[in-house]
């Protein structure tokens, strides 16, 4: 796989192949998954019309995998977030094709998400009951950090906090309270820093609170993220932080950082069954609008 001109990474037929998938998944004991666009892939940077080629290329390989084994994937799809009409119109289509929602990247060339140019990006998913899912990519700083992989290590989860400080800030999550928003590998730093956010908030609210005047601790439990932490007792915290029924599971399949067993930290906590099941299917079912019985 390439990244601009130079090799990014070499990926397997994992990364395609629904039958790999599926074996794959069987011996992990992975029920049902979640398919969406490699962020690398996003295509922010490229015209727009030529990004909307792109996500529709995707869209149909995604909508195609889910139609051939619709009880062992739910399909995510991929718009040109950089032109919003050509968003919009590719956001009613992937409604069209069965997918349940839209993965985005935690900035679209630099421009933080809670700019008004994505507003109709928003407004559509709640007009069409779209969830979204946010991850991390084009990491700020990731040219001042290139060794020991920081980008990855360090980057990723301040994008992330990044994506959820601006909008809430922006007020992207008042003006659209009915967006099922999600962020990966559960919030990012945003979770161990909301404290600080909130103190910004309350000492500073002429620099923080110019586009909203809710304080950050009110959205709490409003999103959801996922589970891949790879700590059980900061997981625990982010549950108690957002609340059992706002934290799904994440593997980031099929990539190193992932959980290689996925569900595996989750089963070896230290709590109830029924919150086991929260986490490992029913929060995510929720999130998507979904019911089980569609998978059995």
């Amino acid at each position: 796989m390439m990244k601009d001109d130079e090799f990014f990474r070499e990926i397997q037929d994992n990364c395609w192949d629904a039958d790999v998938r599926i074996k794959e998944c069987k011996h992990t004991k992975v029920d049902v998954q979640v398919l969406s666009t490699i962020p690398v892939l996003f295509h922010y940077w490229a015209k727009p019309e030529h990004c909307y080629d792109t996500s529709r290329f995707f869209n149909d390989h995604i909508a195609e995998v889910v139609e051939r084994y619709p009880t062992k994937f739910i399909g995510l799809g991929t718009v040109p977030m950089q032109h919003a009409d050509i968003a919009v119109k590719e956001l009613e289509r992937c409604k069209k094709l069965g997918l349940v929602g839209i993965e985005i990247g935690s900035n679209v060339n630099d421009i933080n998400l809670n700019e008004p140019q994505f507003f109709p990006i928003y407004e559509a998913a709640q007009e069409l009951d779209m969830a979204i899912f946010v991850h991390p990519w084009n990491m700020m700083g990731a040219k001042q950090m290139s060794k020991y992989w920081l980008p990855w290590l360090v980057g990723m989860p301040a994008e992330t906090s990044r994506a959820i400080c601006s909008m809430i800030f922006g007020g992207v999550f008042e003006r659209f309270p009915k967006v099922r928003f999600a962020f990966a590998h559960g919030g990012g730093s945003f979770p161990s820093t909301v404290g600080r956010v909130e103190q910004g908030y309350k000492v500073r609210p002429d620099l923080t609170a110019i586009d909203n005047d809710v304080n950050p601790r009110d959205y709490l439990g409003h999103f959801w993220v996922d589970s891949l932490i790879h700590d059980t007792s900061f997981l625990q915290y982010v549950m108690n932080l957002l609340g059992n029924d706002k934290v799904c599971l994440g593997s980031d399949y099929p990539f190193p950082l992932g959980e290689h067993v996925p569900g595996e930290e989750i089963l070896s906590m230290d709590v109830s069954k029924k919150i086991k099941d929260q986490l490992l299917y029913k929060n995510a079912l929720d999130w998507l609008k979904l019911d089980k019985k569609n998978f059995i």
